[in-house]
């Protein structure tokens, strides 16, 4: 019976091994196929001109300096609006009200808007910015892209604050340092690493939302630093290019889906490489 039992055993592991490696395998090979697909259309579109000449009309040449430099404008901002309110938000949970009912309630509305869909943050944004100021704008796509920020960093601060141990709090209130002094000069530096890590995973996740940009600040054609007026933003340009007719177009929206792809992807290395340096230190 124990033998017999043992060989069901170890059949049932065989197969369980067996689904997992070809389950993998088949996530592996789309995604090669994926990437291989977006480096064979968007490196024969890669040159100079992309980053240095603005979006042409059909049949010209051009390149996506107005999208690139509007991604970044309104990314910048919105992670300069987002991290300030989620690590004050995260660092509350953690090291003023662990125990607290608002506590509980503002966890569960973060959970909340970690898993809403961002078209939902583009048309409150829309509703609150938008349509009292009358006209789309960077500012109002900098608003919807720190919402998205915000849970976030609060979720990262939170969880990185509570892995600080308390016997360095004991610590610094032993010799009389009062908490806020306690936060900025031991917790925030102990959870330096995890709270950066967090910010850059926020930033490669705004990276490449579109529907909340098309529900704020639209798009344009021109090269524009004007806050107050329609900017344009390489998803959104890749949104347009990519369902238009024209090769052209088309061939643009490849080149920008690929440095966007390698954009986050650079930003994950990096997040993770802060993360494997936490643990290890």
């Amino acid at each position: 019976m124990d033998a017999s039992l043992y060989a069901a055993r170890r059949r049932r592991n065989t197969v369980a091994m067996a689904a997992s490696f070809i389950a993998t395998g088949i996530g592996l090979a789309w995604l090669a196929l994926i990437l291989g697909v977006l480096l064979w259309n968007g490196l024969s579109g890669l040159s100079l001109a992309v980053f240095t000449e603005m979006t042409p009309p059909p049949g010209s040449d051009g390149g996506l300096l107005n999208a690139i430099v509007g991604s970044l404008i309104m990314t910048v901002l919105g992670v300069a609006i987002g991290t300030p309110i989620g690590m004050l938000a995260g660092t509350y949970m953690a090291e003023y009200g662990r125990h607290d009912k608002l506590t509980s309630v503002v966890r569960f509305i973060n959970d909340i808007l970690l898993s809403a869909p961002s078209i939902v943050v583009g048309l409150f944004i829309y509703e609150v910015m938008v349509r009292p100021m009358g006209n789309f704008s960077g500012i109002a796509g900098a608003a919807a892209l720190a919402v998205i920020v915000i849970p976030v960093v609060v979720r990262t601060t939170e969880d990185m604050l509570l892995l600080v141990p308390d016997t360095l709090r004991e610590a610094a209130a032993s010799i009389g340092l009062p908490r806020s002094r306690m936060i900025t000069r031991i917790a925030y530096r102990a959870a330096l690493s995890g709270i950066v890590t967090g910010v850059l995973l926020a930033v490669a996740r705004i990276s490449g939302e579109t529907a909340p940009l098309l529900f704020t600040s639209l798009n344009n054609q021109f090269f524009s630093t004007d806050l107050n007026a329609p900017m344009a933003s390489l998803p959104t340009v890749i949104f347009q290019f990519a369902l238009s007719p024209y090769e052209d177009w088309q061939r643009l929206a490849w080149t920008g889906a690929l440095i966007i792809t390698f954009s986050v992807l650079a930003l994950s290395i990096l997040a993770r490489t802060l993360a494997a340096t936490r643990k290890t230190s």
